[in-house]
């Protein structure tokens, strides 16, 4: 674990230089914001897959056996629900995701999630099932072989080992859109755009960057989450040319002060505009460690039959760590490398590390929002 700490750190502080302030690199628009009315669609379904090696949905899935009978009905075999066994077949959603200006034709990719008690949808194939927006309207149909990205096996004593998850799997490529998504029309007024991230900064620069590329009062900031653009002469009737030479131009965009807390995984993601005040720190745990042992205690010999007999004697070893540790004196940081070797000269863990930016922020020597995940 030490190890790893000491990795991380090293990585940070080697980019460190690369990620301040003065030297932060540009970024195109197209990454920055997004076309107003221009933006993908959910799309979910119910379907069966079938094909299974006995790895399906058992009988208490009675909706698994419901949707085959149906299936079949629609098929023209009459089939009584209480004679299907649904080992092979599988309840499952499908979801996807319908990108803007799609059309009939195209296709894409699924996500096909068990829905019943199925222990695996390897090997599979997905029925045709249809896909419906939040319209309630079919968009798209999938249907194909399933890919798995794991694998389970099990013994008949009921030892079992699974790698990955055997329940979902992908369908590449495996629906066909049948229905476009009615789109924005462009160039029926001013084009917006809206900032992924919104910041008062970032907008200002992104209307200062085209004006500059494209003639002063072109664009506008509206707030810190919208930057309207008009048409330009050079552009006319051509809106989508337009937006194609406002999405290459470069803005160096504003990062925020901002320290990334995952508390389930350990992971700590620090900005590179986070300063840290003159703060003193003293850091350490407890580690108790337990060595149980079971002893032997063997009778003396000549011992009278009956009085004495073997018996196991059970010796427990507790030995505890204080970690203590002196307080450690951190200058005021002005980089994220500076930053970034005053902890890592402490030595913290992960969890230490994530006790220490809370209680700095806490104390105020921490000038950064906080995050947790």
């Amino acid at each position: 674990m030490k190890q790893w700490v000491a990795t991380f750190f090293v990585a940070v502080a080697l980019i460190a230089p690369a990620l301040s302030p003065a030297r932060a690199s540009a970024a195109r628009i197209e990454e920055l914001c997004e076309v107003n009315g221009v933006r993908p669609n959910q799309l979910i379904g119910y379907g069966l897959v079938v094909g299974l090696s006995n790895t399906g949905d058992t009988g208490l899935s009675r909706f698994t056996v419901q949707s085959t009978a149906a299936m079949l009905r629609r098929l023209g075999a009459t089939v009584d629900q209480k004679s299907i066994q649904t080992k092979n077949a599988a309840a499952v959603m499908i979801t996807a995701t319908l990108p803007p200006f799609a059309q009939p034709g195209a296709r894409v990719d699924v996500v096909v999630s068990s829905l019943g008690n199925a222990r695996s949808i390897f090997g599979g194939t997905l029925l045709q099932t249809p896909l419906f927006g939040a319209d309630k309207k079919v968009y798209a149909v999938a249907q194909g072989p399933v890919l798995v990205g794991g694998y389970s096996a099990q013994g008949n004593t009921g030892s079992s080992f699974t790698k990955n998850h055997t329940t979902v799997g992908r369908v590449p490529e495996g629906a066909l859109v049948e229905r476009q998504v009615p789109a924005v029309e462009l160039g029926a007024g001013p084009l917006m755009l809206n900032l992924r991230e919104p910041s008062f900064v970032n907008a200002n620069r992104i209307a200062q960057a085209i004006d500059a590329a494209l003639g002063a009062g072109t664009a506008s900031a509206l707030d810190g989450g919208r930057v309207s653009v008009k048409m330009v002469s050079a552009y006319d009737k051509n809106p989508v040319g337009l937006l194609a030479a406002v999405q290459v131009v470069e803005v160096e965009p504003d990062s925020s002060a901002r320290v990334v807390i995952d508390e389930r995984t350990g992971t700590v993601v620090v900005g590179a505009a986070v300063r840290i005040s003159e703060v003193a720190i003293a850091q350490g745990g407890l580690t108790v460690e337990i060595q149980e042992q079971n002893l032997v205690s063997q009778p003396a010999p000549f011992t009278v039959r009956g009085n004495a007999q073997t018996a196991v004697v059970p010796k427990s070893d507790v030995q505890v760590d204080t970690g203590a540790q002196a307080m450690s004196h951190v200058k005021a940081s002005a980089s994220l490398k500076e930053l970034v070797d005053a902890l890592n000269a402490i030595g913290v863990r992960p969890r230490d590390l994530i006790a220490i930016f809370q209680a700095l922020r806490t104390a105020g020597a921490l000038q950064a929002r906080i995050e947790v995940q």
